[in-house]
């Protein structure tokens, strides 16, 4: 049985989220004006005494230095990409189980929307990190800077596309212009807002996922070239930077943001889940298919409107592998054509559910959270075949016996997370969470010989719960 690639995924979504704030070249910021504000716990705080000048509160990290602003999220993606390489067929298997039909065009646009968007907001007069002239400066410098770095790879690896359309794969030219306008939008006005950052690089995480889903690339061709996009506008503005002598145009005219006083997060997460019951019974055997610890990976936020009570909800893929059946005879009244195992497809939902959040912060650096969410549960069809044995003389192949598809479904969940805050805005958080529902699942036979004849279905409704654990990455807005 293929083996999950647990660490390649975990490494595509963490990533994701790191790009953002790793990627982050900060300013040296003047301190509060008067009037304004103070920081707390969850970020700005009005002062009562508005003629006092009081200094903003920094965390200072190893992050802060030049080095490792400028490399530290590309040389994740570079490390992600050459430890999913030997993964990409079995990544690609998954791609077409769930989706192998997908087709979509969105990801030839999408890529310039940050771009759009930070000359959008210049023309509309919002002041960002600098004037028009080296704002065009920095972005062609970074553009040049990926072009080369893109096509000389390409066409020097002349690495094959999944759909083996050309063998210019390596890496991904889409990828990398997303993730560079993306920087670009982030480096304007990330500091303005950290919302235009996040929206970048969601936007720029869409385009990395709709290259996987249209089948034209393969996932270490994506992580490749979302960080040679970082590392282009990374190096680009540094290079700007080096020539104007100082971080930025307008630093006098905006400081740094801060959060707006209460936990409101965006948070993308991997860990591990067991399931307590097994979702799958192997048909005619009197046995449950046993399912093995799974990978959860998913998104979550919430939105406070004060500092302990707030809205939010998840998006969550989970997946387990089923371990085969005992050893059976293919023929009892022939026991010398041998024997075989039943052998399920993994069981895979996705999880998407809303509900309450309660924060407490029992210190400067700490969040507590806990939530009830409730949802829908939506679950991937899967088919059950005959494997072999090794004894087997008659029977060569894998025979597909039966398909099994887990009817949408009601579940609820709660949780409970703890977080670590080594930034103002950002932070590590472990969490826990338990998950139920009922889901109805559907088991249709089918001719070993022509799969596509049904023969006869059945459904049962079978109990699917289980417990998650692990860590996230947590921005605060």
């Amino acid at each position: 049985m293929k083996r999950q690639p647990i660490h390649s995924v975990i490494a595509l979504l963490l990533i994701l989220l790191f790009a953002p704030h790793t990627a982050a070249q900060y300013a040296h910021y003047p301190p509060a004006a008067p009037d304004t504000v103070t920081v707390g716990g969850y970020g700005m705080r009005h002062m009562l005494d508005s003629a006092t000048i009081v200094p903003r509160r920094r965390m200072h990290t190893v992050f802060d230095h030049d080095a490792m602003r400028i490399g530290f999220a590309p040389a994740l993606f570079f490390t992600a990409s050459a430890l999913t390489w030997s993964e990409r067929e079995h990544i690609r298997h998954i791609r077409n189980r769930y989706v192998p039909g997908f087709r979509n065009t969105f990801d030839n646009y999408l890529q310039y929307a940050p771009a759009v968007a930070t000359y959008g907001l210049k023309l509309a007069g919002v002041r960002g990190r600098n004037k028009w002239p080296r704002t065009l400066l920095s972005h062609a410098a970074s553009l040049a800077i990926m072009t080369a770095v893109v096509n000389s790879i390409k066409y020097t690896a002349r690495v094959e596309r999944p759909d083996a359309s050309t063998r210019n794969s390596f890496p991904s030219g889409h990828t990398a212009t997303a993730f560079a306008n993306a920087t670009l939008l982030h480096k304007e006005y990330g500091d303005v807002n950290p919302i235009y950052s996040i929206s970048s690089y969601a936007s720029a995480t869409f385009v990395a996922f709709g290259r996987s889903l249209n089948n034209r690339h393969w996932v270490p061709d994506i992580l490749a070239g979302a960080g040679i996009g970082i590392l282009s506008t990374q190096l680009g503005y540094f290079f700007i930077d080096k020539i104007y002598h100082n971080r930025g145009d307008n630093l006098s005219l905006f400081s740094r943001f801060e959060s707006s006083g209460t936990p409101s997060f965006l948070t993308v997460r991997v860990g591990s889940a067991v399931a307590m019951h097994n979702l799958l019974a192997y048909p005619g055997t009197g046995a449950d298919a046993p399912t093995r610890p799974g990978l959860e990976a998913g998104f979550e936020g919430a939105w406070f409107t004060g500092p302990r009570w707030g809205v939010g909800g998840e998006c969550a893929f989970v997946t387990f592998a089923v371990d085969p059946s005992e050893e059976m005879a293919v023929d009892a009244a022939r026991p010398e054509r041998g024997h075989m195992r039943l052998q399920a497809q993994s069981v895979g939902t996705v999880n998407m559910s809303v509900g309450p959040y309660f924060a407490v912060d029992p210190g400067e650096r700490w969040v507590l959270m806990a939530k009830a969410n409730v949802g829908l549960a939506l679950a991937a069809k899967g088919t059950v075949t005959a494997e072999p044995a090794h004894d087997t003389r008659d029977l060569q192949r894998e025979l597909s016996l039966y398909t099994y598809e887990p009817q949408t479904a009601w579940m609820g969940g709660v949780g409970a997370s703890m977080t670590y805050k080594f930034r103002d805005e950002l932070g590590v958080t472990f969490y826990t969470d338990y998950h139920y529902a009922r889901p109805s699942v559907r088991i249709t036979y089918t001719d070993p010989d022509r799969p596509e004849d049904q023969i006869r279905s059945v459904s049962q409704v079978r109990t699917f719960d289980y417990l998650s654990a692990g860590l996230r990455l947590t921005a605060f807005f």
